[in-house]
């Protein structure tokens, strides 16, 4: 599939997949690449356009991330945002220094309305050359390199954005990827669409059409063997590569027991015997065999590793019923092959499971990652476009190890029908409260506090339930969704009323950072 590029080279900054998320939504495929990253390799995908990304450092210290002056000369346009921006003036001539004051949130920013980037950007309130921008930095651009003017500035930054027009160089202090800045994504599109050039066709359908072609392709008449877990990545790879091959593929879903209430008919109901999916699908019942091994232990980490541990032996044993097949496929997306240390600079998050070394207890040739440069919100567009339900393509997040990390301390089968309920309650009034979109994540966890309460004329000593919800960009940082009261009310009312083995509901306000998105 042929793709117009817009390349983001990373500094380190925490908004890069953001970014990139950002010039996708303008319809214009975007991979993200370490400032490390050979300019000759760069230059071999023949990008339309080059973003450089913030970063922590200063660009005049020594061994800050840098660039050479040849990337500003390869007649691409350049996009340079903070720490980018301030790259460009000091390797082509400019001065960049500490500012007596730094700028920080929320900003009100003065614009050249005539200037290209800035193209039908105004804020109603403030006239037609203002407008609100998210800005965090410390340096600031004392002089601009030769052949730049400044089209922006605040009350405390005099170049809160510059271009050379000429050369196709554009500099921006402040991050208009965020959603602080009012008409960042209007930027973003002015940049890659009118000032790039690029067509705008990266769209779902085509990347689905394509994608099925490809896979095909690949395959041909050969066999794919996918671990179904019933999240949006592998049910939509599933759909997927059904669509493709057919019962060429078989899906293996082993339910730990751990899933949320009715989980996993609902995705037998849509891969199994009769439904929308022509596919091989194989459940493995083994809720007990889970029980067994988590009986006694409390400690979280000990129990993620159980489950995971678990799981490799289960499917282990069912891979081998099959036999041998020539693809693994594995529901690897972006964000996991970024924070993986593969596509970035930013600093490794987490080793992914999908990423990296391939399992050995699985007798295939090779791996099949379809999905691998999407984002998760490409991945449910996938999803809509190959007929998936909706209740499945916008399924809450859910971690790996399921509720084996929402039950503080031993793990048992009551304990998980009481979280089970509870979550249920809680996800169904957040629907029927129309809020089901508004929150990112938003679930039901069991703690392992028990306290005296009363119950009709009855004492009363059961567990309390702790309810999350949240509201987040990136997952990796994260504020407490504000639940109208009257909706904790009745979600409240109906848990005590309606799950056995519950006399107490608290709500979880803490933020990420210091907290935690899950409670373990």
């Amino acid at each position: 599939m042929n793709k117009e590029l817009v390349v983001v080279i990373d500094f380190g900054g925490q908004y890069n997949q953001l970014v990139a998320r950002r010039v996708r939504e303008c319809n214009v495929y975007c991979e993200i690449y370490s400032y490390k990253t050979d300019l000759q390799k760069i230059k071999e995908m023949h990008p339309k356009g080059i973003i450089l990304t913030g970063g922590p450092n200063s660009c005049y210290e020594e061994g800050a991330p840098t660039c050479t002056e040849e990337l500003f000369k390869m007649g691409i346009p350049v996009l340079g945002l903070c720490y980018g921006a301030q790259l460009m003036q000091h390797v082509l001539g400019g001065k960049v220094e500490r500012a007596s004051m730094r700028e920080y949130g929320k900003t009100e920013v003065i614009f050249n309305p005539d200037a290209a980037l800035f193209a039908g950007v105004s804020e109603a309130e403030g006239g037609r050359d203002r407008t609100i921008v998210w800005m965090s930095h410390f340096d600031y651009i004392s002089r601009l390199a030769d052949g730049f003017e400044t089209i922006a500035h605040t009350d405390n930054c005099p170049v809160a954005a510059a271009q050379n027009e000429a050369a196709g160089l554009y500099a921006i202090q402040f991050h208009p990827e965020v959603l602080h800045t009012a008409q960042g994504k209007t930027m973003l599109f002015n940049f890659v669409r009118n000032i790039c050039g690029c067509a705008g066709d990266w769209r779902m359908d085509s990347f689905v059409e394509h994608t099925i072609a490809d896979i095909r392709q690949k395959v041909g008449d050969g066999r794919v063997l996918l671990a179904l877990s019933g999240g949006v990545d592998s049910s939509v790879l599933a759909g997927l590569l059904s669509k493709a091959i057919g019962k060429q593929l078989t899906c293996v879903f082993v339910d730990h027991g751990l899933l949320r209430k009715n989980e996993g008919d609902e995705v037998e109901s849509v891969f199994g015997q009769g439904g929308q999916f022509d596919l091989n699908f194989v459940r493995v019942n083994a809720q007990e065999r889970y029980y067994g091994k988590l009986a006694g232990v409390t400690e979280p980490e000990r129990k993620r590793k159980i489950i995971g541990e678990e799981f490799i032996r289960v499917f282990e044993e069912e891979a081998k019923k099959i036999g041998t097949v020539d693809f693994l496929a594995q529901g690897t997306i972006y964000p996991d092959v970024v924070e993986s240390g593969l596509g970035g600079e930013s600093a490794v998050i987490k080793s992914h499971h999908n990423v990296g070394g391939l399992p050995d207890y699985v007798d295939f040739k090779e791996i099949l990652e379809p999905l691998r440069s999407l984002f998760k919100d490409e991945v449910r567009q996938v999803g809509l476009e190959i007929g998936l339900p909706e209740h499945l393509v916008f399924r809450q997040p859910f971690p790996g190890p399921g509720l084996g990390v929402r039950i503080i301390g031993e793990v048992t089968a009551e304990k998980v029908k009481i979280v089970q309920d509870a979550d249920a309650i809680y996800r169904e009034e957040i629907a029927k409260a129309g809020l089901d979109r508004e929150y990112n994540q938003y679930f039901a966890a069991l703690t392992n506090m028990r306290s005296v309460g009363v119950m009709g004329d009855e004492r009363t000593y059961d567990y309390a339930i702790a309810l999350r919800a949240v509201k987040t960009i990136d997952f990796m940082t994260a504020e407490a969704a504000n639940i109208p009261w009257e909706v904790l009310q009745t979600v409240m009312s109906r848990i005590i009323n309606e799950v056995r083995g519950v006399n107490r509901v608290l709500y979880d306000i803490s933020s990420k950072p210091p907290g935690t998105i899950e409670l373990e």
